[in-house]
């Protein structure tokens, strides 16, 4: 699964990367966390736009906005089929900008962070959907990130990663006329693990409420 995520992109960078006008002034955070606002890229119409959007899915016929912990992530094998992510995973296919993300580790001295990136370090697109939902007065919009199985070098921390976009196929996993659902799985694929890096990184990276740039030093 993806439970953290890092984006400390210059937003002049991101608007390069996702070909968009206008990026709003974003704040680097190095420790998001499920239920926090998150910065993702859509087509709703002819031009992208980079909106924030409540990470943890609210299908739009939930009677009430509240999600569980599951609703942060959706596995590519069955995305296409599950009543809570079809839907979007036909008409509202987003890309959520990162720069790295993490994963744990079991250890007999407690759970130890891993802090995965390109090698290169710059910024990539996780496969995410969105939706809409609104009752009387209330409206929230929300997001889900797409899993797959990982890696040969993430498989060592753990069996399960993000989907990430190549910028190549950002119009057609962006556009919502696109929906062959057969096409839009085959870019559910692992990313080359020749391409990725991960290290230990300090448990400061464990708790949400630290949110710096020490979360992704490398351990000594």
């Amino acid at each position: 699964m993806c439970g953290r995520f890092v984006l400390h992109t210059p937003p002049a960078s991101l608007a390069g990367y996702f070909d968009i006008d206008a990026i709003p002034d974003l704040a680097a955070s190095y420790n998001i966390a499920p239920s926090q606002p998150v910065a993702a890229v859509r087509m709703p119409g002819q031009h992208r736009e980079l909106v924030l959007l409540r990470w943890g899915l609210v299908p739009s016929w939930a009677k009430e906005a509240k999600t569980n912990y599951s609703m942060i992530n959706a596995r590519a094998e069955t995305v296409a089929e599950k009543p809570a992510y079809r839907t979007a995973f036909r008409q509202r296919r987003c890309l959520i900008p990162a720069g790295g993300f993490y994963e744990w580790r079991q250890t007999p001295d407690g759970k130890q962070p891993y802090y995965i990136c390109m090698q290169q370090d710059g910024v990539f697109a996780l496969a995410g959907l969105w939706e809409h939902w609104e009752k009387q007065d209330e409206v929230v919009e929300s997001c889900t990130i797409i899993v797959t199985e990982a890696n040969d070098t993430i498989r060592p921390v753990h069996d399960r990663m993000p989907v990430i976009i190549q910028p190549s196929d950002f119009d057609r996993w962006l556009d919502p006329e696109s929906r062959d659902a057969d096409a839009m799985k085959a870019l559910l694929q692992p990313w080359p693990a020749n391409e990725m890096t991960i290290y230990p990184v300090s448990k400061a990276a464990n708790s949400p409420a630290n949110n710096d740039a020490r979360c992704i030093a490398p351990m000594m």
